[in-house]
């Protein structure tokens, strides 16, 4: 690091992406006191997930976007101000909207952190360090979902509330902390904004969310059927059209149609999908648990610790192997573990040793495919202009990934009955998926390749 005003610019970073983070992990125990103080139904629930990860992912682009125009500094605070004006909603909610509304407000501050860090890191530290910092700053999402539920365990025991009203405090130090820290940047040239492109991209992300939500996993190709989601995803595909139309002739667009004219970014951005469908599938761990080793549901979330764990503390190790090996390397072998894991997952009778084995094998894979590799190739390729969009734009597909894994997942497994052997047929279908990405990493550059191409840039 190049000195100790730098290590404190990135102690900043870290920390305002682990509280995003958190607020993904930390409100799944919260829920069934939500549920009983508003008298809400099950899929009201759902929609405070649906509100955070779509405006999450409107305000990845639209805010990614901004720090490329008026630099990272003034977004990062923006984006944390938003955040804590969320959560404060959240505290002081009396109303079941509010929530919704809260957790909107959440979303779209937190869509912003994770670009205008990475593009600080991109601007700050010299290609050489990069990785290192990537990997820690993908440490801070496995540590997320260690701590979560036990910050939740703890500060429920008062009340719900106090998940969201401790972000306040740290929001008030991250904002004092990035106005001495953080330098600011001459903003670029004014440019009309893409008004047009920003609301058709609102359009179809949530037709895709609609869509997504409202499959029914006990009759999936009836509901494919549906005008809520057939119908849903028509129109995210025809406005996904549009939407590249629009970029291309806009004059300052929030997604420059130009930086899919590097392979490397095209293809990490098809890499960061499935691999967020590979991950986001996982999330039925626990519930194959319960049925095959026979475990209660608390003991299922004990069992995937030493998964989690394992990706935290690989996560580190691996942005630092970036300068000696490449990526390439690391995706392929990453890949090829998360590959083994699901195979187990999915064509093997279970027992405690093989699922330690596969969470753990999983966890590390994982650490290398979400982590510093894919974000690093992707600061390698762009330029000041678009590093923040680029870093962006990664989070939404990571998004859409996310989104489109649990609901195969879940429809497939309950096509089948819901059963054990249906589970193992979804993680079938993920296997497959698996092989597809690691074909996709294979032809990623090589490392003397990269090495030239984030010099050059």
């Amino acid at each position: 690091m190049e000195d100790k005003n730098t290590k404190l610019v990135l102690a900043l970073l870290f920390t305002g992406t682990l509280m995003g983070a958190l607020d993904l992990a930390i409100i799944g125990p919260a829920l069934p006191d939500i549920q009983a103080e508003f008298d809400m139904q099950q899929r009201g629930l759902a929609g405070l997930i649906n509100a955070y990860t779509l405006l999450q992912m409107f305000g990845a682009l639209l805010l990614a976007k901004m720090a490329d125009r008026f630099g990272p500094r003034i977004i990062y605070i923006i984006s944390i101000t938003l955040f804590a004006a969320g959560s404060l909603w959240l505290v002081v909610a009396t109303e079941e909207w509010m929530l919704y509304a809260g957790r909107a407000l959440q979303g779209f501050g937190a869509g912003g952190v994770f670009p205008a860090s990475a593009a600080v890191i991109g601007a700050r530290l010299a290609p050489t360090e990069r990785g290192k910092a990537l990997g820690i700053l993908g440490m801070v999402w496995g540590l997320a979902f260690i701590i979560g539920p036990i910050l939740g365990g703890i500060f429920l025991r008062f009340s719900w509330q106090w998940l969201f009203a401790i972000n306040l405090p740290i929001a008030a130090v991250l904002i004092v902390g990035a106005i001495k820290l953080m330098p600011a940047e001459k903003p670029s040239e004014p440019m009309a904004f893409d008004l047009k492109g920003m609301l058709v991209l609102l359009i179809g992300m949530s037709a895709l969310m609609l869509a997504v939500t409202s499959i029914d996993t006990n009759a999936p190709l009836d509901s494919l059927l549906s005008m809520k989601v057939g119908g849903s995803l028509i129109l995210c595909l025809l406005l996904t059209t549009v939407f590249w139309r629009i970029e291309k002739s806009a004059h300052d667009p929030i997604v420059r149609p130009a930086l899919f004219d590097s392979p490397q970014i095209s293809k990490s951005c098809i890499i960061s999908c499935g691999v967020s469908a590979l991950q986001s599938g996982t999330i039925f761990l626990p519930v194959l648990l319960v049925d095959s080793l026979d475990v209660s549901t608390a003991n299922s979330a004990l069992l995937l610790l030493p998964g989690v764990v394992a990706a935290t503390i690989a996560a580190p190790v691996i942005g630092k192997l970036i300068n000696r090996t490449g990526t390439r390397l690391i995706i392929v072998v990453s890949q090829i573990m998360v590959l083994v894991s699901l195979m187990v997952y999915a064509f093997t009778d279970l027992n405690y040793a093989s699922f330690l084995f596969a969470s753990i094998l999983g966890g590390v894979g994982s650490s290398g495919l979400v982590g510093a590799p894919i974000r690093f190739i992707v600061l390698a390729e762009t330029g000041n202009q678009d590093r923040a969009s680029a870093q962006g734009l990664l989070s939404v597909t990571s998004s859409v990934g996310r989104l489109l894994g649990a609901s195969v997942v879940g429809a497939v497994a309950a096509s089948l009955g819901g059963s054990v052997s249906g589970y193992q047929a979804a993680f079938a279908v993920l296997t497959v998926l698996g092989v597809f990405i690691l074909f996709a990493a294979m032809s990623l550059n090589n490392k003397a390749i990269e090495q030239a191409d984030t010099a050059a840039a």
